[in-house]
């Protein structure tokens, strides 16, 4: 977080040199990504991209696909108009307050990454790799802080990052870092499949956990 709260004071494209001494819980590479820059040290460049909102003892870890332009520029994901996951996790009661990661990662214990840092207009942009690259990076924030649920929002990008074409919304059968995963629709505008009520639906199953093991 603090490295995400230098990102989001400098405006992208800025050089910065980062040096960290001591052990990490997970390579630097995967925390300057997180928080924005790119770079294999000391010197990093700030990136147009969103940063994580993350922290130990989360509730949720809620992961989208990539940052949209709107998102990177506001530093809020899910922000290009007619997308539907605020309007959803307010009304689940996910989380309290609209458009406010901070709030929601510091009140509600919700926190934000994607499977991808690069910012595209559309999400059909980004190639398998990428996917499976960016899985490898949350799998490790994973283990490091210990999320109680992971919430994927899109569905297309888990099944080319986990190799996993058939995979449907609701539970996954695997884990994630030792963390169940919770698959749900995209929550984009263009994703014309899914309503406000479905996507509602989902959250709501979301944040009631996982079911008991049979």
């Amino acid at each position: 977080m603090w490295l995400a709260k230098l990102a989001r004071a400098i405006p992208a494209g800025c050089t910065v040199r980062i040096n960290v001494d001591g052990d990490l819980p997970v390579p630097l590479g995967n925390l300057t990504e997180g928080a924005g820059f790119s770079g294999s040290g000391p010197e990093y460049v700030r990136e147009p991209t969103l940063c994580d909102y993350v922290a130990p003892g989360m509730r949720f870890l809620v992961c989208g696909l990539n940052p949209s332009p709107n998102a990177s520029e506001a530093g809020v994901g899910f922000m290009t108009k007619g997308n539907r996951f605020w309007p959803a996790a307010l009304e689940s009661g996910l989380v309290s307050s609209d458009r406010k990661p901070v709030d929601a990662l510091t009140l509600d214990g919700v926190g934000f990454t994607d499977l991808v840092k690069r910012t595209t207009v559309r999400a059909d942009e980004i190639r398998s790799v990428e996917y499976q690259a960016g899985l490898t990076r949350v799998e490790r924030l994973v283990q490091w802080l210990k999320p109680k649920t992971i919430v994927m929002v899109g569905l297309t990008g888990w099944r080319q990052a986990t190799g996993a074409p058939k995979a449907a919304a609701g539970w996954q059968p695997s884990s994630l870092g030792g963390c169940p995963v919770y698959l749900m629709p995209n929550t984009s505008g263009l994703n014309t499949h899914a309503t406000l009520s479905d996507l509602v639906g989902h959250l709501t199953e979301a944040a009631a956990g996982p079911p008991p093991l049979s």
